[in-house]
């Protein structure tokens, strides 16, 4: 793994790099995209049923589009006892994180009887996009549909494809352990479609989540204002910050595990120890002969992977604040200490046992997160993106009429006088 002096150029053109990884930089697939989106807008089963069937290679008709009572029942029988369990204790961790996210309505009084307040109120219908092509993530459907859950989202629909026709059993058996209402065999950019614009036999929704290809990403984008979007996820991508006493094994296995999700995932170590960088890259490079995704690793790390050496704890963190990693990890004395000077992350993994597999998979916390520096102002999956807020206004006579002349005024300095005229006229004779 490559080992680079870290400079004000060095991050300049790491930046753009990593930044080319962002589906804004897919013009070339934009256009095949929007026109799968306007052929379900308007073809509705049709389109959807046509671009499946030639995708996914099967004959995908209104009568087989929804899973089955019979298929899941079936999947539980394909699923080792073993995933199955860990399954359940994982969605019950998940649970019990996104609980705590939970925010009330709340109402306030003022001494003139004006009444301000905040009504939390459940989306009422979320599409969870799973992927499903090169590989399962039974993980993803877990992470998207408990938090709609706990939300109170009344009616939760899956898109993922089905490959032949089936669907991958562990991704049938962590939506039911999740608690879908339906699951729907259909994946890549149709499956966008039909969610947010509705047809014949799949139902409209009022948000779309969940991770996919570059596909997915950009019918998310294309679709967007027609229903709710919860981010356009990029390629994964892992940040470590790591100093002298941090073990370069585990520091180069996190780096790989980021690295093997595919050819355009992201994997940098930011160091303050240039023999901590030769042991990480000298041990990145061992065990990558070892993995059975040593191609895709190989790619990554020839395109995204890095090892920068900087100066000072300091010029580090500045630097990851400034990448904004979807995944960083703090392995390093003071680790805590080093957390709160991040700005800008999707998850922050503290200590040299919190590795990151142990977030997507297990842990609790969601691992649907910002990508390609968007955690500057985007979070992670959340209870919030299930909900939605309403304020509430109910002044009294007196309320208003202690207010009213500026309301007026305020207006009239808009030049909106049908504005001023409306507080106004509440207090002529």
């Amino acid at each position: 793994m490559r080992i680079v002096e870290l400079n004000e150029s060095t991050k300049k053109n790491i930046l753009n790099d990593l930044l080319k990884r962002s589906p804004n930089q897919y013009a070339e697939y934009e256009e095949t995209v929007n026109k799968i989106v306007e052929d379900v807008r308007l073809n509705k089963d049709k389109a959807v049923f046509e671009l499946t069937s030639k995708f996914d290679k099967w004959d995908v008709n209104a009568s087989n589009v929804f899973a089955t009572k019979e298929e899941i029942e079936e999947a539980y029988k394909e699923v080792d006892d073993k995933l199955i369990s860990i399954l359940k204790e994982a969605a019950s961790n998940i649970e019990d994180f996104h609980k705590k996210q939970v925010k009330e309505s709340w109402i306030t009084t003022k001494p003139d009887g004006s009444i301000l307040g905040q009504k939390i109120t459940p989306i009422a219908s979320v599409g969870c996009y799973a992927p499903g092509g090169k590989a399962a993530y039974p993980s993803s459907v877990l992470m998207n549909v408990i938090p709609a859950k706990v939300a109170g989202v009344e009616e939760i629909v899956l898109m993922t494809p089905a490959l032949g026709g089936k669907v991958a059993p562990a991704t049938l058996v962590a939506a039911d352990i999740a608690g879908v209402d339906k699951v729907i065999k259909v994946g890549g950019a149709q499956a966008i479609a039909a969610l947010a614009y509705g047809t014949e036999s799949i139902p409209k929704v009022d948000k779309i989540t969940g991770p996919g290809n570059i596909f997915v990403a950009l019918a998310k984008k294309a679709c967007f204002g027609s229903v709710g979007i919860d981010s356009i996820a990029g390629p994964s991508e892992i940040l470590i910050i790591a100093d002298k006493n941090a073990n370069p094994k585990f520091v180069a296995a996190d780096l790989l595990s980021q690295a093997e999700h595919d050819e355009l995932a992201s994997a940098i170590l930011l160091t303050d120890s240039k023999e901590l960088a030769k042991k990480v890259s000298e041990w990145t490079d061992r065990f990558t002969s070892e993995l059975s995704r040593k191609d895709i690793i190989t790619k990554s790390l020839d395109n995204y992977g890095y090892i920068l050496v900087g100066s000072s704890m300091d010029e580090l963190i500045e630097t990851a604040n400034e990448i904004a990693s979807e995944h960083l990890e703090i392995q390093t004395d003071n680790a805590f200490e080093v957390m709160t000077k991040i700005k800008n992350a999707g998850a922050i993994f503290i200590g040299p046992y919190s590795s990151e597999p142990l977030g997507d998979y297990f842990a609790g916390p969601n691992h649907i997160l910002p990508t390609n520096g968007t955690a500057k102002f985007f979070s992670p999956l959340n209870v919030d993106e299930f909900t939605k807020k309403t304020s509430i206004i109910a002044y009294s006579e007196a309320g208003l009429r202690d207010v009213y002349k500026k309301v007026e005024y305020f207006a009239e300095k808009e030049q909106l006088t049908a504005h001023a005229n409306s507080v106004k006229i509440r207090f002529e004779d």
